[in-house]
């Protein structure tokens, strides 16, 4: 009983060690500001961008709110729709390459 016991929580351990690993893939969503977040208004998150508020990442499929690592990856793309190829980590993005969305 003890074996079965041990096996199911190295079990357990390994699978939230994989589900808490960083993701890598592509994303498409709108560029806004921390401030603003999900209301993504191109002007407003420009302004609050330059005025020093961290850029996010809205992402198109479920509207989640992503911070940004490096923060100038997207400089120059507030409002803008675009892909984002990169890694999560929680609720953080790193952002490899990005590009605009038609």
């Amino acid at each position: 009983m003890k074996r079965i016991l041990a096996i199911a929580a190295v079990t357990v351990c390994m699978a939230i060690a994989v589900m808490a690993a960083p993701k890598d893939g592509s994303w498409t969503g709108y560029v806004s500001d921390a401030k603003c977040g999900a209301k993504v208004d191109a002007a407003c998150a420009k302004k609050c961008a330059d005025a020093g508020e961290a850029r996010v990442f809205v992402n198109d499929s479920d509207k989640s709110v992503l911070k940004v690592s490096n923060q100038d990856a997207l400089k120059g793309h507030e409002g803008h729709h675009v892909k984002v190829n990169g890694s999560v980590d929680g609720d953080t993005l790193t952002v490899a390459s990005v590009s605009m969305v038609k």
